[in-house]
């Protein structure tokens, strides 16, 4: 599949090691219903909720990388990253909301699934902790899969049915839009992995195939309506 932006080496590198963990989403039944709307709406609704959730994670993994960086460019596309993740995406959740019966206080009231919450500490962990080229790694695969799905499935689909129950969902992905955004974080993990030694490419490499499982992993703690073992 050609993609829709481009692709510098070392992504090339972090996405074929990961080719099974990052292949593995489209074929998730989640994603198969969500596609073709068949998906029950209770479950998109408990998806939606843990998204926002997980969406300020993402956020704070992207401020705490604006504070590691030394380029003000690269400091700018990250604190825009973190209010993206927060603001544009804040409004297809709100909006559902409205449909689903859920909001703002909903959102902040409900517990990240045991699933969702490992994710987030694998992100917020790696910014911390890992190197700039590391964090970069571990939040790339959120928006490059979504990009790779919503796209796949409108050309799939050829258009998007307005009656469809998550028109907005796909709509929102499949939006050429987001390609300058993938552009923009891929050239930058094509910077830092030049200034990088082996070790901490290996760790980038590996840390972006742990996003990858993760987010089959998300996809099947919504299909699963996961809950903690001992509530």
């Amino acid at each position: 599949m050609q993609s829709p932006f481009p692709i510098p080496p070392f992504a090339n590198e972090c996405k074929t090691f990961a080719k099974t963990s990052f292949g593995a989403s489209f074929t998730h039944p989640f994603v198969l219903a969500l596609a073709d709307g068949t998906l029950d709406p209770k479950l998109f609704r408990f998806y939606q909720i843990q998204d926002a959730k997980y969406l300020e994670a993402f956020s704070d993994a992207c401020a705490i990388l604006s504070t590691k960086v030394t380029d003000p460019e690269d400091k700018l596309w990250l604190i825009d990253a973190a209010r993206m993740a927060l603001v544009v995406e804040g409004q297809l959740h709100l909006g559902y909301g409205k449909t689903l019966g859920y909001d703002a206080k909903t959102i902040a009231d409900t517990e990240a699934t045991p699933n969702n919450l490992a994710y987030q500490n694998h992100m917020v962990t790696t910014a911390m902790r890992g190197t700039v080229l590391e964090g970069f790694c571990a939040i790339a695969p959120c928006p490059w899969l979504y990009i790779e799905l919503g796209q796949h499935f409108l050309r799939e689909k050829g258009s998007i049915p307005e009656d469809h129950p998550y028109a907005s969902w796909l709509t929102m992905y499949s939006d050429p839009g987001f390609n300058d955004y993938m552009t923009n974080l891929l050239a930058r993990v094509e910077k830092y992995a030049l200034v990088s030694d082996q070790g901490s490419k290996n760790r980038a490499k590996l840390a972006f195939q742990q996003s990858c499982n993760y987010e089959w992993m998300f996809w099947e703690q919504a299909w699963t309506n996961q809950s903690w073992p001992s509530r």
